[in-house]
């Protein structure tokens, strides 16, 4: 069973009720899950006004009443994890198991954000006269402006929205239109929870239209966004004209950087995993994969063969490793990738096409002796295709990893604590994994540099990402 989608305002369900709206498809079969009602500029003024009416309201809530309505909207989704994950299958494509992780840890985000809100603590400033107190106190930001992305359906609004109404904002967030269910199963988890009417509202509709007029509203003090750079760029410019608050989440192209002095095999086996997660179709999945020559010829083998035991299939089938792509522009993407790569000379050692003859599958692929000018080296590739080419030393690595114009994340292994720490300062990245893939965690700051954007989300920096500093001298 899928979900009755609905938009949310102030407090109530709407369903279709002659709105205009789309159909949700399921990517492992390509045929529609429901129809999704769009938003008019009536629901989303509607939107706006109940956000500024849920402000009064919930920045005026203790920290302490918040985090109780928060832990208990959390405890909701664990208890909902089993449904809310099958939704999320459906209409993403990702295996349940990688589903079930997402929605519970979701869960613990919003946990985490109850709690540190009752921590967003000021500071008192000694003054330089007698009987002069300084102080500087943490304000919620007001109202959010939140829009988020297919790829992860439950974990960046569980993000957005944990922070926001953690910091005593309201928000109003657009989840993607082709995977709406798991965020609507969210925001019900919040309603039961007992949240105030205004403080969380849901709304779907064609994005640039949505977009473009919560920012033209002086009501909104604060996006958020993860997605493109390209629509992040946009939504920026939009956000600079009111002086708005903003959190970019955007692309990125993350660099892996294996040293002759790691276990090829071991290093193989745990950066492979990671690549075919949700098919490639996350941020900070490796991307572009950099060996020393040593090592190079073992690594290549184990990782193609992770590739080729990859066992792809609808995500709720139980066995199955990865699911279908999101949505057949990715499918068309991935092709295009191949076929340039081709042209450039490289050789596709293992997948390359399209897999079955309906949804919307793509095996794991292997591109090897790849220029480092080609499309696929130089664009994100957002699906499950992993250039992997040699290089020489440590200088040399540095510059081709940091060669590209985002930041997002990187990754590199080496069993030499000197290399480790070098190679950590070295890379040009918002998050490096040295040895390690845990980059994203609820209590650490979740962000890029370059054109993969600007503020974070997750630790304490998100959280003060939704809250102005105000200074105040009382003599």
């Amino acid at each position: 069973m899928y979900t009755d989608l609905q938009l949310y305002i102030d407090g109530a369900w709407h369903n279709g009720g002659g709105r205009k709206g789309e159909d949700v498809l399921n990517p492992a079969t390509g045929k529609a899950l429901a129809a999704l009602p769009h938003a008019s500029a009536a629901d989303l003024d509607a939107a706006l006004a109940a956000a500024q009416k849920g402000l009064a309201v919930w920045r005026n809530t203790s920290a302490y009443d918040r985090a109780k309505i928060m832990r208990k909207a959390a405890d909701l989704i664990r208890e909902r994890a089993d449904t809310m994950s099958r939704i999320l299958v459906q209409e993403q494509g990702k295996v349940y198991p990688e589903a079930r992780a997402e929605v519970v840890t979701s869960a613990d985000i919003i946990e985490w954000f109850a709690e540190e809100g009752r921590r967003a603590y000021g500071r008192i400033v000694p003054g330089r006269q007698k009987g002069v107190r300084q102080l500087v106190v943490q304000e919620p930001v007001g109202v959010v402006a939140a829009f988020t992305p297919w790829n992860f359906p439950a974990l960046t609004p569980a993000r957005k929205i944990g922070a926001a109404l953690a910091a005593g904002c309201s928000i109003i967030i657009k989840a993607s239109e082709e995977t709406p269910g798991t965020c609507v199963e969210m925001v019900r988890c919040f309603a039961d929870a007992g949240l105030p009417a205004g403080v969380l509202n849901l709304v779907f509709g064609v994005p640039a239209n949505v977009s473009e007029h919560l920012m033209a509203s002086d009501i909104v003090k604060k996006i958020s966004f993860t997605g493109s750079i390209p629509v992040g760029k946009h939504l920026a410019g939009l956000a600079a004209k009111g002086m708005k608050r903003a959190t970019m989440e955007l692309g990125g192209h993350s660099p892996v950087v294996v040293f002759g002095d790691a276990d090829p095999e071991k290093t193989a086996d745990t950066i492979a995993a990671f690549k075919y997660r949700n098919a490639g179709q996350v941020c900070i999945s490796p991307t572009r994969f950099y060996v020393q020559e040593p090592v190079y010829k073992k690594f290549l083998a184990r990782f193609t063969e992770y590739a080729n035991n990859v066992k792809i299939g609808d995500g709720l089938e139980k066995g199955n490793t990865m699911g279908p792509l999101a949505n057949p522009r990715r499918l068309d993407a991935m092709e295009a990738l191949v076929n340039d790569s081709k042209a450039c000379g490289a050789t596709i050692v293992t997948g390359g096409k399209r897999h079955g003859n309906r949804g919307f599958f793509f095996e794991p692929t292997v591109v090897t002796e790849i220029p480092d000018d080609s499309k696929l080296m130089t664009q994100e590739p957002f699906g499950p295709i992993a250039p992997i080419v040699t290089f020489k030393d440590f200088d040399e690595v540095v510059e081709r990893a940091n060669s590209l114009p985002y930041g997002l994340a990187a990754y590199a292994f080496t069993g030499n604590s000197a290399t480790a720490n070098a190679i950590g300062d070295a890379l040009q990245s918002g998050m490096v994994g040295v040895n390690s893939v845990a980059i994203s965690t609820p209590e650490t700051p979740f962000g890029g540099v370059k054109e993969s954007g600007y503020g974070h989300e997750g630790g304490i920096e998100g959280l003060e990402a939704y809250t102005n500093r105000k200074f105040i001298s009382q003599a």
